[in-house]
């Protein structure tokens, strides 16, 4: 079960008030400082991000089946285990624990594997660091990202059953359940799979630019069903990619895929407030 949360824009005709509407003018106004840093950086021959040296990672396509494998395996009994009937709330539940079994399971396959801790990507020896590029990423996609997400949901509406569910389910409880899916236990799975296993043995089979695109489409694909909102999705993949390939880390990337889901989760609050115990 995907349980990411792409930006959501107000339903149509909704009127923006001031306080979406200062988040958004802010978020675009923090995207063109962003563009600009990075066009600079390109005129004087750099490239956006810094590559740090790394090993490529030590796996071969037998072990991306295997988590591959290991991934469905974990979703399916996690759906085998709901109660019959199983609520929204059951759902959200077994898909937690089905992608943080699967994560643990696939890390758990590939150490045995001989492949050293380090190559995993979640080293945090360069976290401050890491940081401070998801929160410049945050920057440069947030406004383009929900300008295109608005425009697609004009075309096809976008539709994600925790949007229901959050219009009717404001409790703790509740909430909770989705932050600790959408904003932690989601980036990490996503991120660890799309960008490290994935793309990490794609880098050595094709190279980067191939694998970089490979997994952001996909990883893209992983959303159809709601709507067209795996077409922006793209877009973000190919980013916490290109931070994954300059960086050889996926932290930038499981804190920017955080960001995101925060902010999106922030934007469906916001949205389906008026429809709380109506």
């Amino acid at each position: 079960m995907e349980i990411d949360l792409p930006p959501v824009p107000p339903e149509a005709g909704a009127v923006v008030g001031p306080v979406a509407g200062v988040l958004i003018a802010g978020a675009s106004i923090a995207s063109l400082w962003a563009i600009g840093g990075v066009v600079a950086r390109l005129r004087r021959g750099e490239p956006a991000v810094p590559p740090r040296p790394h090993a490529p990672v030590p796996w071969a396509g037998i072990d991306v089946a295997t988590v591959v494998y290991l991934s469905i395996c974990c979703q399916f009994l996690s759906s085998a285990l709901l109660p019959s009937p199983a609520t929204m709330a059951d759902k959200l539940a077994g898909g937690v624990l089905g992608m943080a079994t699967a994560t643990s399971l696939a890390a758990a396959w590939l150490l045995y594997r001989q492949a050293p801790a380090s190559a995993l990507g979640f080293g945090l020896r360069s976290l401050a660091a890491d940081l401070r590029l998801a929160a410049a990423a945050l920057a440069l996609i947030l406004a383009p990202l929900l300008a295109v997400a608005g425009i697609l949901d004009r075309l096809v509406p976008y539709e994600h059953p925790i949007i229901d569910f959050l219009a009717r389910h404001r409790d703790l409880p509740s909430l909770m359940l989705v932050g600790v899916a959408a904003v932690i236990v989601a980036p990490v799975a996503e991120e660890f799979f799309f960008r490290r296993v994935l793309q990490g043995w794609l880098e050595k089979a094709w190279g980067a630019i191939p694998a970089v695109g490979i997994s952001a489409v996909l990883f893209g694909l992983a959303h159809v069903g709601q709507g067209l909102a795996w077409v922006p999705l793209v877009a973000f993949g190919a980013v916490a990619g290109y931070l994954a390939r300059q960086t050889g880390s996926i932290v930038p990337g499981i804190a920017l895929h955080a960001l995101f889901n925060a902010a999106s989760l922030a934007l469906v609050l916001w949205q389906t407030a008026p429809a709380v115990d109506r």
